[in-house]
Order: C-alpha cells, then sequence, then structure tokens
C-alpha cells in the first residue's frame, strides 16, 4: 500500500515496503521515503530543498495525516485567503483535503515526517494488530479535522520525543518500533485536550504578499538598509503588522533575519570570491566598517571571517 492520488508521483525506488519518491521545481528538488507499517498506515520522510513547488495531488481516499516539522517552515492555506505558518515542533493534522495548489518553504528547505492512515482500512488493521486498542481513528479524524483546512498543534512538546526518536532507529528494529512509536502518537493525541493556545495566528494574503515583496527588496540588494518605517509606508502596511507577519513567514524579526542573511551571504564570497578583500565583502553586504562586519560575523559564525575563509579553503 501507499498513498495514491492524482498528481503523486511514481516511485523512484522501492524495495520491501519501502518507496522513494523524488520531487523537482525550478527552485530545488525534494525527497519522501515512505515506510508501510500497518494496512492502511505509512510513515513518511520529507526532505526538501527548494522555496516551493506545484502540488496537482487528490486523493479520494478517506485520510488523517500527521505531518511533525523538524526543521525549517511551511506556508499552508488555514482558511478562505489566509495563511499560517508550521515551524519546527509543530505539527499539522489535516484530510488532504486542500492539497492542491502551490507550497512554500520560506527558508528554501523543510524537513520533517508524515504519519498517514487510510480509513477505514487503517483502523481495521489496528483492530486486529492490537487488541482492545482504545483510539478511534474516525473520532480522532473529526476531533481534530472537523473542517477542511489542516490544524495545527504548535510547539506540542510532549510529542517532540515521539518523532525525535523515529530519527535514530537501529535498521534491524525499524518496523516494529515504526509501529511502536505510531501508537504511542495516538494514545497522546487520543487523550489531548485541545486549547485555543495551540492556535497559530493567521494572515491575510494580502499581507503575506506585502510581507514577501519586502523581502525581495531586504535581500536582493543588501548594500541598503530600510528602516520598518520605510518598508511600512513603501508596502502600504502598518509597521506592528510587517514585523508579525514577517516572523512568522521567516521565523525571526526582521532585522535578527537580515543580520544572519548578511552573515550568510559574506560567508558564501568569503569562500568563493577568495581574491575578495574582507573590507571587500563587508560593503557588499551592508556594512561601511570592516571592523563593525568583523564584530557581527563572529557573533553570528562564531569564527572571524578570515578563520572562516581559511576554514573552507
Amino acid at each position: 500500500m501507499f498513498l495514491t492520488g492524482e498528481g503523486f508521483p511514481p516511485p523512484l525506488a522501492e524495495s520491501g515496503g519501502c518507496r522513494v519518491f523524488q520531487f523537482h521545481s525550478d527552485s530545488g528538488e525534494g525527497m519522501m521515503t515512505q515506510y508501510d507499517l500497518f494496512p492502511g498506515v505509512f510513515l513518511m520522510y520529507n526532505d526538501f530543498h527548494m522555496e516551493g513547488y506545484d502540488s496537482v495531488f487528490c486523493t479520494a481516499e478517506d485520510l488523517l495525516c500527521i505531518d511533525y516539522c523538524r526543521q525549517g517552515r511551511m506556508e499552508y492555506q488555514s482558511g478562505p485567503d489566509t495563511f499560517s505558518y508550521v515551524e519546527a515542533g509543530d505539527m499539522k493534522l489535516d484530510r488532504r483535503l486542500e492539497h492542491r495548489g502551490h507550497f512554500t518553504f520560506p527558508l528554501a528547505h523543510y524537513h520533517g515526517l508524515t504519519i498517514g492512515f487510510v480509513l477505514p482500512q487503517a483502523e481495521q488493521a489496528l483492530r486486529e494488530w492490537v487488541r482492545e486498542f482504545p483510539v478511534d481513528l474516525s473520532r480522532l479524524q473529526k476531533k481534530f479535522c472537523s473542517g477542511r483546512h489542516p490544524k495545527v498543534i504548535h510547539r506540542a512538546s510532549s510529542t517532540d520525543h515521539i518523532f525525535q526518536e523515529l530519527y535514530a532507529v537501529p535498521e534491524q528494529i525499524k518496523l516494529p518500533y515504526f509501529r511502536i512509536k505510531v501508537l504511542e502518537l495516538l494514545l497522546y493525541l487520543n487523550a489531548l485536550e485541545l486549547g485555543r493556545e495551540t492556535e497559530k495566528p493567521y494572515f491575510y494574503k494580502s499581507q503575506v504578499e506585502k510581507v514577501k515583496a519586502a523581502h525581495r527588496l531586504l535581500t536582493e540588494d543588501l548594500e541598503r538598509h530600510y528602516t520598518i518605517a520605510e518598508l511600512s509606508e513603501r508596502f502600504s502596511i502598518p509597521a506592528t503588522a510587517l514585523k508579525e507577519c514577517f516572523k512568522s513567514i521567516y521565523g525571526q524579526p526582521i532585522n535578527t533575519y537580515m543580520r544572519c542573511f548578511r552573515m550568510d551571504q559574506a560567508g558564501l564570497l568569503l569562500r568563493q570570491e577568495v581574491q575578495t578583500s574582507v573590507a571587500e565583502i563587508a560593503g557588499l553586504v551592508g556594512y561601511d566598517s570592516a571592523s563593525k562586519f568583523a564584530a557581527a560575523f563572529r557573533e553570528v559564525k562564531g569564527k572571524t571571517p578570515l578563520e572562516y575563509r581559511r576554514e573552507g579553503q
């Protein structure tokens, strides 16, 4: 059994209940590695190194899918004309009813897990494999997925160990261990009481578009510095909304994000443009003082620019 539907690619490789799928876009590629656990139950490792891709996936299966973000961020539609963001430590539950369209990874990478259940096949399998298992998958689906859009549980620390332990499993016990962890997760979700503190903030499409335009402006010309007030006026968005939306999309306040972005770009230049001086690179990423640049670089990277350059040679 594997997740089927219109728009899902054929496996790149397949062996013994394990399949590898590959995705491509103009900005990079992604890999999914899927394991069959029970009839109608699968575990999938997701690793994407791209800014986004266009999904045409559509399935007739009655699904419950649980996504866990380990690293990176993912944009999802949280309602009509609104968007929210999954970040590291978040769980997203849905039925894959809104899985067509453009998926965005604002940090150009996303790593995580998907645990999927095909109802009623999975319900029957769990009854046969585990006697008196107290979790009703249909009831769980209604609890978390009453609408068409995903339900996100923000930083559910009680489940972190379940997902993290799935990344350090000896080969010889993989499948039985996967099964135990999935049952553990179901028991936890069955007992979880949902509160408003689990809800993610959402932003309107118009806000998201303005903030992404501001991001392009900020990152395309690193020699220029913009204040929050300048960005707010230029893109006709209140400063508070600009700051809140930017942090949700990109995971950091604007100034912190841009400082790290400048140092990342400087790091690339230090190693790729070995004939370019540190002072010149400082200017290219927006610093008019080589000493201030060196101090900022060391604070972010933990090394001086020259140490960083030497390590890359």
